[in-house]
């Protein structure tokens, strides 16, 4: 492509030619993700012609909701294609974390207990769960809560587990992705790994998995190899940047139906909840996600092959296989992941004029910075960066609706550095 419209975009020659080097190097990644998205493309495809996805499907309704058809199938569409008995799809379920916090006290009672096998949840489930105090948190109805940590190789600890798995542990949560750490995301092998083996020490353990940021990015998924219910946000990949809210339980009859009674009422269950006009979004944004999130894998796999050859560490790096679509770069101060929040601020198609700024964030423990100019707030399918401010100083990169998108908002952190002295661009 000519230079001209990138420089036009505020880059200049020398990122341009450091990114067209490093991209050089990246043809047989990038092919390996489209082979997947082609899969899934046609697994997506195939969900929806086995559950005869039509024109009265895209229709409103409101009130109540009752004899929601498209609704009702659209939730066919999502156990049909994630391999599960039942799935609950809402506008209703505002967020990944409100999705985790249904499914949570949808199957725990007082006195049970919940393990975390994979180490510490993610920052906003603290609260949830109670492990920092909050108004209604489970620990409030007197669930407890246990936590194994992982490996200093990133493994699972069974002999810790083993040991923490007790007759009041009712539930296992496994949280596939990152989150604020700079730990591998776990691939689907291992997650079924773990869940086989913490079934054989108590069978009825349920275990959910956490699948945010890793729906389409492997051929399978989490429910395909033993878990109980998977938990999910629209607003990230299966929404394919056109979902406007919601969020995703798949998983066995019985939990979806508890999981159900809870975010409605009893009684109630999947039979209320209008889905006020979305739906046309929800199958298309579904439709598309298979090659959105291939566009935001190569952003990744850029990424990270960009900023090793800056000196960086990153996680997971350039040949690692991938199981979600999170970067982490560890940047090593605060001057660093502000520069290069506003590279990717700049290159948004929405408030692309704005510059972001540390603040404290609900939910967090810490401030945290994040860049985000999406069509639709707090889109983690989007092109985006944020990350707390502490250390090791890490800015966890994802999204871009499309490739070429996530290829402009890498060049453009990398400028914003180059630009503030903060990076060498020699290779």
């Amino acid at each position: 492509m000519d230079n001209k419209m990138y420089n036009r975009l505020g880059i200049c020659n020398e990122v341009l030619d450091f990114s067209s080097a490093i991209l050089d190097e990246l043809s047989e990644r990038f092919k390996e993700i489209d082979e997947v998205a082609e899969y899934n493309q046609c697994k997506v495809i195939s969900a929806m012609q086995e559950n005869r996805v039509n024109a009265t499907c895209f229709a409103a309704t409101t009130g109540y909701g009752y004899d929601d058809v498209g609704r009702d199938n659209l939730e066919k569409v999502y156990a049909s294609c994630f391999g599960t008995e039942a799935a609950l799809v809402r506008p209703q379920i505002t967020c990944g974390t409100h999705a985790l916090a249904v499914a949570l006290s949808a199957i725990l009672r007082p006195g049970d207990e919940l393990l975390s096998p994979v180490g510490k949840p993610y920052d906003t489930l603290e609260e949830v769960i109670g492990i920092r105090e909050s108004k209604c948190s489970l620990k409030e109805f007197g669930i407890t809560y246990a936590q194994v940590d992982l490996t200093q190789d990133g493994g699972f600890d069974f002999d810790g587990i083993r040991s923490a798995i007790n007759e009041r542990t009712k539930m296992v949560t496994i949280q596939r992705s990152k989150g604020y750490q700079t730990r591998p995301t776990l691939s689907v092998a291992r997650i079924g790994e773990l869940i086989s083996f913490v079934k054989s020490i108590k069978p009825d353990i349920i275990c959910m998995v956490d699948n945010c940021y890793g729906e389409f990015v492997e051929k399978t998924e989490p429910s395909q190899v033993g878990a109980d219910m998977i938990v999910g946000s629209l607003i990230k990949n299966p929404g394919g940047g056109l979902a406007p809210i919601g969020g995703y339980i798949c998983g066995t009859k019985e939990c979806v139906d508890k999981c159900a009674n809870r975010l409605s009422a009893p009684g109630l269950g999947q039979e209320v909840g209008a889905n006020l006009g979305i739906m046309p979004s929800f199958y298309q944004g579904f439709f598309l996600s298979p090659t959105v999130v291939s566009g935001a894998l190569k952003g990744a796999v850029f990424a990270s092959r960009a900023y090793e050859k800056l000196g960086f560490k990153v996680v997971p790096n350039s040949t690692e296989s991938r199981h979600d679509i999170i970067q982490a770069v560890e940047l090593g101060s605060k001057e660093r992941m502000v520069a290069f929040c506003k590279g990717i601020q700049s290159a948004a198609p929405v408030d692309s004029y704005v510059t972001p700024e540390p603040w404290a964030m609900p939910g967090y423990d810490s401030e945290v910075i994040m860049a985000a100019g999406a069509f639709v707030q707090g889109s983690s399918i989007e092109l985006s960066a944020d990350g707390p401010i502490r250390e090791p100083y890490a800015v966890y990169f994802q999204g871009g609706l499309t490739w070429y998108h996530a290829k402009l908002g890498i060049m453009m952190s990398i400028q914003k550095l180059y630009e503030e002295g903060l990076i060498d661009l020699k290779l």
